[in-house]
């Protein structure tokens, strides 16, 4: 009975060395190793703004599997922030756009993101991430003054939308045939619209009085001419307005 048990503790014990052979001879006799993904080239070539090598050294890290999610976030905001400043708008907002799904409490990036999106054109997006950066940090400098002057753009266009297509008087009193005429046309409406706010920004910036003064009867000519040009065989009333318009603002078109 005794050496039947022996016999049994033998055999446990070759086929345990058998086994640790055997697995050694799978690793080539080494023990298995972890991999570590090295960042540092990346991070180097994106703060180096070289962008060949961090194209190649960041996506040695961005596609590989085996990287920490911490690097991997790491290496897209770099080579995010890269592509930005290289204006390869559409593949940095890719890239911060990846960043900020695996960790959504990045306010940078989310402000990072929105001047992408205004760079674009994309308003309404632009303000949703510096909406964003400021929920996760109220006190975010850059995304409060963004989101300040895109909101005031807003405003802006909102406000021009309002009164597009609308002249600077009132259409209804319009009695004579020029104002009607202007209130019938949109192009002609903005126009006068125009003309009115150009002049009065020259009379408010005029540096006398009596430079005002003859700034105003200036205009009130030029109103004089065109009503009374209008219903000559020819008038150009868009041309007339157009010519107008550059002469108060001159050729830089301020």
């Amino acid at each position: 009975m005794r050496f039947q048990k022996l016999v049994q503790l033998s055999g446990a014990v070759v086929l345990s060395v058998l086994s640790l052979s055997a697995a050694h001879a799978a690793t080539g006799g080494e023990p298995a190793v972890v991999v570590q993904v090295d960042i540092a080239p990346c991070l180097a070539a994106g703060a180096a703004d070289d962008m060949d090598k961090a194209t190649s050294a960041c996506a040695a890290v961005i596609d590989n599997e085996k990287t920490a999610k911490a690097d991997l976030v790491k290496a897209l905001i770099a080579r995010g922030a890269l592509y930005a400043r290289h204006d390869e708008i559409d593949r940095a907002i890719a890239d911060d756009s990846r960043a900020l799904l695996l960790d959504a409490t990045l306010a940078d990036v989310f402000n990072a993101r929105g001047e992408l999106w205004l760079k674009k054109g994309d308003k309404p997006k632009a303000v949703q991430d510096f909406g964003a950066a400021l929920k996760i940090d109220p006190n975010h400098e850059k995304a409060k003054a963004n989101h300040k002057a895109i909101a005031r753009e807003l405003e802006r266009i909102g406000a021009q939308m309002a009164v597009a297509g609308k002249p600077s008087f009132n259409c209804r009193s319009a009695g004579r045939a020029v104002e009607k005429a202007i209130c019938g046309n949109r192009e002609l409406a903005d126009l006068d619209r125009e003309i009115f706010a150009s002049n009065a920004r020259v009379i408010r910036e005029a540096r006398n009085a009596a430079e005002a003064k003859a700034l105003q009867r200036e205009q009130d000519d030029f109103v004089a001419r065109r009503n009374a040009g209008f219903a000559r065989p020819g008038y150009d009333l868009k041309k007339v307005m157009q010519e107008r318009l550059q002469r108060i603002n001159g050729v830089d078109g301020y």
